[in-house]
């Protein structure tokens, strides 16, 4: 496995939000991370990306342990974070959002680099030397998603990545995301748009009070209504 999540338990001081879960991603493997709000997704992501020291379990991540690295120890490792809420810098440029990102630490065939960024997102090109203040909420997500990929990530985990977006630009990020799927890339997706998901991600773990008390392929996930109705709907 690329990523292994073992009884990771996780808390914010006195609070518990993580109790004993676990899961697993394969390399070139797309998996989801899905369920309602405060439920524990966004805890999990921190855990694994460093943001979040965790209290217990073990985290992997090709075979090394990564629990209790710090983030910047982790990016050089090969995992790459689209944040919930872009967090791109809105006093730089947009190239400067990218080229400060930019490594391939581990010599790839075909690196993400500034100029592959910007012919995957072309829109980016046109602004390239606009400020992260001055873009849409769909150029900002295109820019975070383009900052994560100058790190030439082996894992890349996107956090809410179409959330509040038009529609038109949720379906390009879909599309965008599809196409890095095809190139081998491992991800984990947290989103809402389960028939979206359902299309990309090759498998499914459900997050209910910090824990996980379903996973299965997309075919379960949009056949199983009782599931869906149990633990994801509002």
């Amino acid at each position: 496995m690329l990523l292994e999540v073992r009884d990771l338990a996780a808390a914010y001081g006195p609070s518990q939000v993580l109790f004993g879960l676990s899961l697993d991603v394969g390399p070139g493997e797309v998996v989801s991370l899905i369920g309602r709000n405060g439920m524990g997704k966004s805890t999990t992501v921190k855990s694994i990306t460093g943001m979040l020291r965790p209290k217990g379990g073990t985290l992997r991540f090709n075979g090394e342990r990564i629990d209790g690295l710090p983030s910047h120890r982790l990016a050089r490792l090969g995992l790459g974070l689209v944040p919930e809420g872009r967090r791109i810098f809105p006093n730089l440029t947009v190239r400067e959002n990218l080229v400060m990102a930019g490594a391939d630490r581990r010599a790839s065939r075909d690196p993400w680099t500034l100029e592959r960024v910007l012919a995957f997102f072309p829109r980016l090109g046109e602004r390239l030397g606009n400020g992260g203040h001055q873009l849409s909420g769909g150029e900002q997500q295109m820019l975070a998603i383009g900052r994560a990929l100058m790190t030439n990530p082996v894992l890349l985990i996107l956090d809410e990545a179409t959330e509040g977006l038009a529609p038109v630009i949720r379906e390009l990020i879909w599309a965008r995301l599809g196409e890095l799927k095809a190139t081998g890339l491992a991800m984990i997706v947290i989103d809402k748009d389960i028939e979206a998901v359902a299309a990309l991600a090759d498998r499914h773990f459900v997050v209910e009070k910090g824990e996980i008390p379903w996973t299965g392929s997309s075919d379960a996930l949009l056949s199983d209504t009782a599931m869906r109705d149990q633990f994801l709907a509002i």
